[in-house]
């Protein structure tokens, strides 16, 4: 089985709903576990530019929001669904997300 770890960053808010529909395209699945994940809270920061539509703040201002980072493992053949889920149920037009394939070891 050839997995992919994977991380984005949410909302704390959101982050609930957002890992729930990324757990419903079998992501977080290790062995005979699943929903597995590990999250830390920290800060994030951005400055929405002209034609953005930001969820949060304003065209033009910086803006500091307490978020959360969720790392989880995935079957290769479940992450594109996994990766568009993401992107549905975030409120972020522009999600921040890493993807790298594991070693098969």
């Amino acid at each position: 089985m050839i997995c992919t770890n994977w991380l984005f960053f949410v909302l704390i808010e959101d982050a609930e709903s957002v890992k729930e529909a990324v757990f419903e395209t079998g992501a977080g699945r290790l062995g005979d576990y699943e929903a597995c994940c590990f999250q830390t809270r920290g800060t994030g920061q951005f400055r929405p530019l002209e034609g953005a539509q930001p969820h949060l703040g304003h065209v033009g201002s910086l803006e500091i929001v307490e978020e959360v980072k969720v790392e989880l493992v995935c079957r290769d053949e479940h992450i594109r669904a996994a990766i568009a889920a993401l992107k549905l149920a975030h409120p972020y037009e522009e999600v921040a997300y890493d993807v790298w394939q594991l070693a098969d070891l």
